[in-house]
């Protein structure tokens, strides 16, 4: 008798554990930096999550090793993309002018007014946030970006600063038109022109 009330007992708690281990395979979560630093050039080199196939003097081509699980859906008339993999909402396209950081952050801010999709918590990227969106191949026509994103926005601006001292007000970026097989993660002065990707995180 208490060997087949053992047995059921195992029987149990398997069946009670085997749901969530199931659920965590299909639902991978990778927890970016969300907070914005200033990067050396040595600095991004090390980040996370990246295969790098090229290093140059401002940054690197490279892509993202993620396994991402895109949702594209529309709330409120306005287009987002979820990624159930790091937990972020990414703005469907962005901008569609390339502008200057200052305005960039402005463009930010006027989103955020506007409520876009029902939410007001819109910033710049974070360099390890814009660098998860770099594929190992193209898959939007020329660009190293899932095809679920909108094409017009061929290199975007991230929030985080170059650190080099003898590089003041410049910033980093993330250009998904590349070479070496990879898109272009690199530095360029504040006054250069780059497009806009608003992200947020999930609650």
């Amino acid at each position: 008798m208490r060997k087949y009330l053992l047995l059921y007992i195992l029987t149990v708690s398997f069946l009670f554990l085997y749901p969530p281990i199931i659920q965590a395979a299909e639902e991978p979560h990778v927890t970016l930096i969300s907070s914005y630093r200033d990067l050396s050039v040595s600095q991004v080199l090390s980040i996370s999550n990246i295969s790098i196939r090229n290093k140059h003097n401002y940054g690197f081509y490279g892509y993202s090793t993620i396994t991402h699980h895109y949702e594209n859906k529309s709330i409120n008339g306005d287009s987002v993309v979820t990624d159930h993999a790091t937990g972020l909402m990414w703005h469907q396209s962005g901008s569609e002018k390339d502008m200057v950081w200052n305005e960039a952050k402005q463009w930010v801010k006027d989103l955020n007014n506007r409520g876009y999709a029902g939410y007001s918590d819109w910033r710049l990227p974070t360099v390890e946030e814009a660098v998860s969106l770099l594929e190992s191949s193209k898959k939007a026509g020329a660009l190293y970006i899932d095809g679920v994103f909108d094409v017009t926005q061929c290199g975007i601006w991230t929030g985080g600063e170059n650190d080099t001292a003898s590089y003041l007000d410049s910033v980093w970026s993330v250009r998904f038109s590349g070479a070496y097989g990879g898109g272009n993660v690199c530095w360029c002065y504040d006054n250069a022109s780059n497009y806009v990707r608003p992200v947020r995180k999930l609650k």
